[in-house]
């Protein structure tokens, strides 16, 4: 193919198809403005022509950040564009395509020693469609059955007490594998659970009271800190971060009564950053802006030298 004779390089590129992303991007975009980076959006709409210009040569990006992808594969063909190209990537598809697989997760992190909730793990049905009976009484009574891929509760069964219902659930996704997980009881802290939502961003940790009923997030103040002893929440949360390679992620851990903090859902991705103004369960508004500055800052970083190489 014969490539344009100029091209337009963008310092950030970021591919995106929900609606309740555009607070986010608009942050990313005031941020850049604010610094003389230049932005490029790439929507559903505009993904066929922009797909064209970045193969034919006419545009190209020095970052290049996905919101899109795991959802929508019509965006794959840019994630190939981007990895023949080696395009520094914000969540580099490779490492963060690791991360999705539940099960996966669950046993790296067990082989590095964290505390995570007794689980079984069952392989696809379509694999193997007869499976013996387990032991579930490491599980206790009731406990949740999920599959190893998916988000926002999809194909999750809470309460389940039997090994039929685990049986039955895992036909529902039968290409994937299933995680049987015991239900984490958290500790009560200043009469609320100790349930945490920790994000992550560019080594910076921000903790969060996080209410597994009403989904509503509330900063952990350096006094509750020092008060309930919550720094393991950052250390962990950093260790979880060198062994994933993320730029941006969440993790949730629950502080229990034997004194120990239990990471519950291990690495979340595609996190959901609505302002907290915006929705009641969004993240708190100074962190979505401080993780925009951060991620921006990271992005005019790699630009300064990739300019000057």
């Amino acid at each position: 193919m014969e490539l344009a004779l100029f091209m337009m390089i963008y310092d950030l590129c970021v591919a995106w198809n929900w609606a309740y992303d555009a607070d986010f991007i608009g942050l990313l975009d005031s941020n850049c403005q604010s610094r003389g980076l230049s932005l490029l959006q790439i929507k559903p709409e505009n993904l066929p022509q922009m797909l064209n210009s970045l193969v034919g040569g006419e545009l190209s990006c020095r970052v290049f950040f996905d919101r899109a992808s795991d959802v929508d594969p019509q965006f794959l063909p840019l994630i190939q564009w981007v990895s023949e190209d080696a395009i520094q990537s914000i969540n580099a598809y490779e490492r963060a395509s690791r991360t999705w697989d539940k099960a996966e997760m669950h046993t790296t992190l067990v082989s590095q020693g964290f505390s995570v909730p007794p689980t079984i793990i069952l392989p696809p049905y379509i694999e193997q469609p007869e499976l013996p009976a387990v032991d579930l009484c490491p599980l206790g009574e009731q406990f949740t059955i999920k599959p190893a891929h998916g988000s926002g509760g999809v194909g999750v069964l809470t309460n389940a007490t039997s090994w039929e219902q685990a049986l039955s659930a895992r036909q529902q996704h039968a290409t994937d594998k299933y995680l049987l997980q015991a239900h984490i009881i958290p500790s009560q802290l200043d009469n609320r659970p100790a349930w945490f939502r920790v994000l992550y961003c560019a080594g910076q940790v921000y903790p969060c009271w996080w209410d597994p009923s009403s989904h509503i997030y509330s900063p952990v103040t350096d006094a509750a800190k020092e008060y309930h002893g919550l720094h393991p929440l950052e250390e962990i949360t950093n260790a979880i971060a060198r062994l994933c390679g993320l730029d941006l992620f969440s993790t949730e851990i629950a502080f229990v009564s034997e004194g120990r903090f239990v990471v519950v859902d291990y690495v979340n991705d595609q996190i959901d950053l609505r302002l907290q103004s915006i929705a009641a369960e969004g993240v708190p508004d100074d962190i979505v802006k401080s993780i925009a500055q951060r991620l921006v800052s990271q992005v005019a970083d790699h630009s300064r030298v990739e300019k000057l190489q």
